[in-house]
């Protein structure tokens, strides 16, 4: 029997929740996703390079075993082996005495002693094997330079492996070039597959007697996302435009702030040419190349229509890190957070200066993007403990953007929680310090969100606005999203407090992840999204500015908007009962120019599940359907359904 205290605090939400306007603006940026360099997300995922380790910057220090045992011991050799077919006799070795650059400090000598039939070289097997098809170009470039003779023949080629004896049994694509020079210097070549090939192995060989140093090799696919160089895999990509986000938060997340004050995730390490960028392990355990820096994540969000919303450390370390030698989070010390304070200074002056004038839109300019990146957003802390030391240096870097920049939206943090010490010590300093935004996150079972519904109702619109930056009722069966869909629709219904909203983690490579539930599984080969990314989809796909108030009833887990630049009307009904429910539609206020409505429907089993591999075990989408409505109807929603009527 509820209790009458249940009923009264019903009666006063409902009541609240009766006097909000019949219809009202709410954020055109609701929903974006959110891209961490987690779950090897980068480098060997959404990073379309092919060639795994290729500066030879792999360290011990990569991998914390005592954490991921089972990874191996990583090395500047990993991913590498010696080729000697044959009579040829060599030897390689690490060096660092003449590197490329201060920021790529080791490469390879090879030396070739006796050549043999095919000369003695290096192999590198990607990430489990490189993906090639049939009549595509990859694109091979390498840094080399002559130690002791003056031109040495180089074969580059796309082989296959004989598994039983581990030899090289066919090629299926071949370049040869000659290096000629006792300087570094860039050597690129086409390499045409003539073959389809899921575990080809890139080799590198050498053909005359000497010695000769290699860094920076690299394969990279023509096909990229947009055909961009240094581009990203076509396919994942494609994926996240499908969502049709609002914005793009990155590049974390927990590995925004590091693992310890030398960790902090640096923008300035992963901008200008590749070779110069500097290499690092990050808080997830593994190498991240920073070939996928901030130039590529600013170039992804206009490529998909996305605003941008960078967020770098607020000058703490992570509080939670496994290896940090100090014990906790850690403090970038006051006399050198002016310095950090002008890096993110000199990220808006990257992002939206002119290069004419200002030497870090001038590099912006020389990547190849002369016009702005028009940013608007910018994170300030991630999850952070809201200690002493975490407030000063957040006021101060605050106060230093908005002197120089008042038209950048900071967005701050109030801790991991949706209601723990951190959240509220958050919320009291936010509104002392009055951010642009705050960042909640929370990872809840499904019922959590079901019993929160009504979260955002009360909270104060004269404050700081919300950004639901990390979220997921930790699972991907249909329950877990049709739960997140029931929520959704409140955090649209309260899109004039909550102005920005994005799931995470975004992306897992499929026997690489450190976190689940994830949005979309992929290998080598395909992506697999989950019922959640359809979700997620629907939202993005069909969103709107305005809001109207009561047009739905029977159920909780609905919203009406409109979109007044197309003047489309939607309507979100999420079901995430066992039985089917009968509501009620009225859209006298909505108003829409036709009834005729495009439905799409989502729906399941309560346990079922996209496959998180190769053998899907079902394969859930939106049923699409045309149907004419009238103003006011009724319609029977199933148990565990989802469903989008838009005007």
């Amino acid at each position: 029997m509820k209790s009458k205290a249940f009923f009264l605090l019903m009666l006063t939400a409902a009541t609240a929740w009766a006097q909000q306007p019949a219809i009202k603006s709410i954020s055109p940026d609701l929903f974006g996703i959110f891209i961490e360099d987690l779950n090897y997300t980068a480098d060997g995922g959404l990073y379309a390079e092919m060639v795994q380790n290729r500066s030879f910057e792999y360290s011990p220090h990569d991998v914390d075993l005592r954490v991921y045992y089972n990874k191996g011991q990583w090395h500047p050799f990993t991913a590498w082996e010696s080729l000697k077919d044959g009579n040829a006799i060599s030897q390689i070795s690490l060096e660092t005495a003449k590197p490329l650059n201060q920021n790529n400090r080791h490469y390879v000598t090879l030396t070739v002693h006796t050549v043999g039939k095919q000369g003695a070289g290096l192999g590198n097997m990607g990430y489990e094997g490189m993906v090639i098809r049939k009549g595509e170009n990859y694109f091979f470039s390498a840094w080399l330079r002559c130690e002791d003779v003056e031109r040495m023949p180089v074969a580059v080629s796309l082989a296959r492996v004989n598994k039983r004896d581990m030899l090289r049994d066919s090629i299926l694509a071949e370049a040869k070039f000659e290096a000629d020079s006792k300087e570094w210097k860039k050597y690129e070549v086409v390499l045409t597959a003539n073959g389809d090939l899921d575990d080809a192995v890139l080799d590198i060989r050498f053909s005359a007697k000497g010695s000769i140093s290699i860094d920076m090799a690299s394969l990279f696919p023509e096909k990229t996302f947009k055909n961009r160089k240094n581009g990203l895999r076509p396919d994942l990509a494609q994926a996240l435009a499908d969502l049709k986000p609002a914005f793009v938060r990155f590049p974390g997340g927990c590995l925004t702030h590091g693992d310890g004050l030398n960790n902090i995730y640096r923008w300035k390490h992963t901008v200008g040419p590749v070779e110069q960028r500097v290499e690092d392990y990050n808080i997830w355990d593994y190498h991240q190349s920073h070939g996928l820096g901030f130039f590529e994540y600013f170039q992804l969000c206009e490529d998909i229509g996305a605003k941008p919303l960078p967020v770098l450390a607020a000058g703490v370390s992570c509080q939670n890190s496994a290896r940090c030698r100090g014990n906790g989070q850690q403090a970038i010390p006051m006399d050198e957070m002016d310095e950090y304070v002008q890096d993110l200074l000199d990220l808006i002056e990257w992002a939206n200066g002119d290069p004419s004038t200002s030497q870090w839109a001038k590099m912006r300019a020389d990547a190849g993007h002369p016009a702005p990146f028009n940013l608007e957003y910018l994170g300030v802390g991630n999850e952070d403990h809201i200690t002493p030391e975490f407030k000063e240096r957040f006021a101060i870097i605050q106060r230093g953007v908005k002197a120089r920049y008042p038209d950048i939206k900071i967005v701050g943090t109030v801790g991991p929680n949706p209601n723990d010490w951190d959240w509220r010590e958050g919320w009291n300093f936010a509104r002392q310090e009055k951010p642009d935004l705050v960042d909640e996150h929370y990872y809840r079972p499904p019922q959590w969100f079901l019993d929160n519904l009504h979260r955002y109702d009360d909270y104060d619109r004269d404050e700081a606005k919300v950004y639901v930056g990390e979220y997921a009722s930790r699972g991907n069966t249909v329950f877990n999203a049709i739960a997140e869909a029931a929520y959704m629709c409140n955090l649209e219904r309260n899109g004039d407090i909550v102005a920005l909203s994005s799931y995470a983690p975004l992306l897992a490579r499929i026997g690489n992840t450190q976190w689940t539930p994830d949005l979309i599984y992929f290998d080598k080969t395909d992506i697999y999204p989950t019922v959640n990314y359809y979700v997620q989809q629907l939202f993005g796909q069909n969103h709107g500015d305005t809001y109207i108030n009561n047009v739905v009833s029977g159920i909780e887990g609905a919203s009406c908007i409109r979109d007044s630049k197309s003047g489309t009307v939607i309507v979100k009904l999420a079901n995430p009962s066992d039985s089917t429910v009968t509501i009620s539609v009225n859209l006298d206020n909505a108003n829409p120019r036709t009834t005729k409505a495009t439905v799409s429907t989502l729906r399941g089993e309560r346990d079922q599940k996209n496959g998180e591999g190769r053998h899907l075990d079902t394969d859930i989408k939106p049923i699409v359907t045309t149907e004419k409505l009238s103003k006011k109807f009724t319609r029977e929603l199933p148990p565990y359904s989802f469903t989008v009527i838009r005007f």
